[in-house]
């Protein structure tokens, strides 16, 4: 019967261990996520409130809506950004 080869495994060497950088967010990035997210939420108290008889939000309807939502997820996408 032949006999079986003998595998010659190579020696572990671990990476070289770097110290990990912490990537920071840029300043406008709180600022700006905290100002979407309360003028959105107003924006939307202020559409029930006045149930729509301010003369900016009449015109825009049911678009109020829209435009409150949209700012409120722009702040929830800024919160992802955050560091």
């Amino acid at each position: 019967m032949p006999k079986s080869r003998v595998r010659k495994k190579a020696v572990y060497t671990p990476p070289p261990t770097r110290s990990p950088k912490r990537k920071v967010s840029p300043p406008w990035v709180a600022p700006t996520m905290l100002a979407c997210l309360v003028i959105g939420l107003a924006w939307i108290a202020l559409y029930y409130v006045t149930q729509a008889n301010m003369p900016g939000l009449s015109t825009l309807g049911a678009w109020n809506l829209v435009g409150g939502f949209s700012l409120i997820i722009a702040g929830v996408v800024l919160s992802t950004r955050w560091r």
